[in-house]
């Protein structure tokens, strides 16, 4: 039997690319299945959720709602749920996931978000290893909600993006 992943994507640093037309990176089309078949994940079964495509930046606490709800439905038919998100506003979306699941008595599986600080088509992207990060981490992780980045994993609630160091720490 594979494990099964939920993937919702949400947008983000990790999703952008480049329009030549305005010479700017934007949210406009995701690069996740570009991602996803570099990879060898024999074992596991990916179902890909495309529930937005924004800049953290722009979420409305209405978004982040959705995405909770989202994670809730999706982890009540999978083993495990991966969320790719921005990573300005992806502490208020942990935060956001951790108390609806708690609240409802559903924290049974594992919800790790991950993003990037650098979009994948640039050259020194760390896109990829987060999400590898992340979908090995969702296959290990006892119940909860968490972030995988940069070669850790931080639970939530006491989670903080450090602008300094860009990377998530512990608050």
């Amino acid at each position: 039997m594979p494990f099964t992943v939920a993937l919702i994507s949400t947008g983000g640093t990790i999703e952008k690319t480049y329009d030549e037309l305005h010479g700017v990176l934007q949210n406009s089309l995701s690069v996740l299945d570009a991602i996803l078949a570099s990879l060898s994940l024999e074992g596991v079964r990916i179902t890909r959720v495309p529930l937005m495509n924004k800049d953290s930046l722009d979420m409305t606490e209405a978004d982040h709602d959705l995405i909770a709800e989202t994670a809730d439905f999706m982890s009540q038919g999978h083993d495990g749920v991966v969320i790719c998100h921005g990573t300005d506003r992806l502490a208020v979306t942990g935060n956001r996931i951790h108390g609806r699941l708690s609240a409802v008595g559903r924290m049974a599986k594992a919800v790790v978000l991950t993003g990037a600080m650098r979009p994948y088509e640039l050259r020194r992207t760390d896109s990829v290893q987060n999400l590898t990060e992340a979908l090995l981490a969702v296959q290990v992780l006892a119940p909860g909600v968490y972030v995988a980045m940069h070669n850790k994993v931080l639970a939530f609630p006491g989670v903080r993006k450090d602008y300094e160091r860009m990377t998530f720490v512990r608050e």
